[in-house]
């Protein structure tokens, strides 16, 4: 703003001195000393003043286009009532970026401190200070890596195997120093190790690290957090609650201990309820430390939340119900962000009100009112000792009724085809850890085949990104379940191929082939000759097979695969392309290179049709095509493996080992020719 000013200023003393100049050529005689100049070479003056002008005037508004904003992943909206905390912030600044210091430090406290706030705000002061930005979950350390893989996408790395992903991300960074990656709620350093960066990697950004226990090794900096300072807990108080005198606001701190989450709760129910300050002073005088002593012993933090919530829950059950629902849900489901769309989009089975605009902004308005979420654009944010408070209250009926509303929900919101939709994989790194959370447990029978499904189609995306060892006990798990139910011999089948995929990429294709064939068995006892299902039981029997070294056995079901699928989906989906190709690779094994290369041929045809000219599926037919080729001794392959190549290396990177492969492959056939 002040450069525009300055340019404006400027530009006005440019017309000033110009007008001058015209003067003095209409005759004028005397003029100060200065301008003496003007006086006798007018026009050369205004020659000399119309360039500068222009300049000037051009140049003013650049100047107030600052840097491009940095890239962000998964950072959560900034608290706008965030305050106090200035000392710490500037400390936590100043550590990392001294020259001596560690370029990782740890903010350790207890529950409801505002260890995550104080990181996020930290973020958002410094916005413009960092090329890159990222939040990670790290409550769950076998999530971690899956968030990586998704990070991974945004940073434009097509494809990276599972256990290469982490030091793949932290090598692309170097191109986006300095970033910033937080890791927020990490309970064990040791479970952290794998996705800390390490050695000269380190030194390109920053690692900020929340958590609430002390075993951190002094390998990284430290900063403790205790509850707020009073002048900060009086602060917060006055600034937020109207006619909150500092005195008042001295009285309600001590009885919550400065906890930066119980302030905020009673600051939000102060306003929410146009509460007088006098009033709510005696409501904790008289029923606080009752509530706080009917309660099961543990956490004081977490003791006082959950009080809180109940003074709470009173006037909301009898106001906005809706409200009292949502809160319930959200306690069931993972402490990161919730998708708004979740509630709107499944109305009539979570009984929120989402359906009716104005009562869904009052039910979501509440909750953020009171201090018991944080909303942002399309999320809400429950603490995770509200949602402990929520959970413990909430009677074993209304429990088993909300997880029901829950699966539901959720089977309704995942993508099911997790390899053909291109939504996919970022929905379902949106709605992975609410899958988690609420399939964690024995389901009610209500939802039990909700459940099965939603474990067998977060496995499914486990597998597609490359978490085979996650993978694995959530498909048993949903094997299980169907397996309890009756009439569930189709859903069993797709169990059994998803079980057995995971064994096959685990390298065990012996325990992979009985599964196969158990649920070949099922589908054909259940389902049409014809169905897809049998064509996918068919194509993974003979990759299996292959595996196996039986490549004779593997023939006839690869084309009967090929054959259902043609019928089924049409001789150019997609699908069938896959087919063609794992026909092609057994005729391959068996050295039958004149039968796959028309196989091979027709793949490259229907994935050209339908995919972008750089697509991955596209350069690994290429590479398979240049090396049946060059068995065939034919020159032409030496021109298909360059653009496979070439492909590999836009979407994968020049050092990825598919890619290094691919220009070997070129190297080799160059020399041949």
């Amino acid at each position: 703003m002040w450069r525009t000013l300055a340019g404006v200023v400027s530009g006005l003393l440019v017309l000033f001195v110009g007008s001058l100049a015209f003067n003095a050529a209409s005759g004028q005689s005397h003029w100060p000393g200065p301008l003496d100049l003007v006086r006798v070479h007018p026009w050369l003056a205004l020659l000399l003043l119309i360039p500068v002008s222009l300049i000037g005037l051009w140049q003013a508004p650049r100047r107030d286009r600052g840097p491009n904003p940095p890239m962000t992943y998964q950072l959560p909206p900034r608290n706008t009532d965030f305050a106090a905390r200035d000392a710490t912030l500037r400390e936590l600044r100043q550590r990392l970026t001294s020259a001596s210091g560690v370029p990782m430090l740890v903010v350790r406290g207890m529950g409801g401190v505002g260890k995550t706030q104080l990181a996020v705000e930290y973020a958002y002061r410094h916005l413009e200070k960092y090329r890159f930005i990222a939040f990670v979950h790290a409550g769950d350390a076998d999530r971690v890596a899956s968030q990586f893989v998704s990070l991974a996408g945004e940073l434009g790395l097509a494809e990276a195997s599972f256990d290469q992903v982490i030091p793949r991300v932290y090598g692309k960074l170097a191109d986006r120093r300095p970033w910033l990656i937080i890791f927020d709620n990490g309970e064990e350093q040791n479970t952290l190790t794998h996705a800390l960066p390490s050695g000269g990697l380190a030194t390109n950004g920053h690692v900020i690290v929340t958590t609430r226990v002390r075993n951190w090794s002094s390998s990284a900096g430290v900063i403790g957090l205790d509850v707020f300072a009073r002048q900060e807990s009086v602060r917060l108080l006055t600034r937020r609650v109207p006619g909150m005198t500092a005195a008042v606001a001295d009285r309600i701190a001590e009885e919550l201990g400065d906890l930066p989450l119980a302030l905020e709760q009673a600051a939000g129910y102060m306003e929410y309820n146009q509460t007088a300050p006098d009033d709510y002073v005696m409501l904790l005088a008289s029923r606080l430390e009752e509530m706080i002593s009917l309660r099961a012993p543990g956490d004081r933090s977490a003791v006082m939340v959950g009080a809180l919530w109940q003074l709470s829950v009173r006037r909301l059950e009898a106001e906005r119900p809706q409200a009292v629902r949502m809160l319930r849900l959200c306690a069931l489901l993972a402490p990161e962000p919730i998708p708004l769309d979740l509630f709107t989009r499944s109305p009539e089975i979570l009984n929120v009100g989402a359906a009716d605009p104005l009562v869904w902004d009052r039910t979501v308005g509440a909750l953020a009112g009171l201090g018991l979420a944080r909303r942002g654009n399309a999320s809400l944010v429950v603490h995770r000792l509200v949602q402990a408070a929520v959970r413990a209250d909430m009677p074993e009926e209304a429990h088993a009724d909300a997880r029901v509303q829950l699966c539901r929900t959720l089977v309704a919101a995942v993508p099911h085809d997790v390899h053909g939709d291109p939504d996919a994989r970022p929905r379902w790194q949106e709605l992975l850890s609410h899958v988690l959370a609420v399939t964690k447990d024995d389901p009610p029978a209500e939802c039990a085949a909700e459940t099965a499904v939603l474990l067998r189609l977060a496995s499914e995306f486990l597998i597609q990104i490359g978490d085979y060892q996650m993978a694995l006990p959530l498909c048993e798990r949903a094997l299980a379940i169907d397996e309890s139910i009756e009439g569930r011999d189709a859903e069993t089948g797709f169990d059994l191929i998803t079980l057995a995929q995971i064994h096959r990429e685990l390298h065990a294709p012996e325990r992979a082939r009985p599964l196969v064939e158990r649920a070949l068995r099922l589908h054909e006892s259940c389902l049409p000759a014809n169905d897809p299902a049998i064509g996918t039981d068919l194509a993974t029997l003979a990759r299996t097979l292959c595996l196996l070294g039986e490549h004779r056995a593997a023939l006839p079901l690869a084309e009967r695969a090929l054959q259902i699928d043609e019928a089924a989906l049409g001789p150019n989906d997609p699908y069938v392309s896959f087919d063609l190709i794992a026909l092609a690779n057994v005729h391959v094994d068996l050295g039958d290179y004149e039968a796959a290369l028309p196989l091979i041929s027709r793949a490259l045809q229907i994935r050209e049709a339908v995919y972008a000219p750089d697509h991955l599926y596209i350069g690994y037919v290429l590479i398979l095509q240049a090396k049946v080729l060059h068995a065939m001794n034919t020159p032409t392959a030496v021109d298909f493996a360059r653009r496979g190549a070439q492909i590999l290396q836009t979407r994968l990177g020049r050092t990825h080992p598919k890619t290094e492969d691919a220009f070997a492959l070129v190297d080799r056939l160059r020399r041949l020719t």
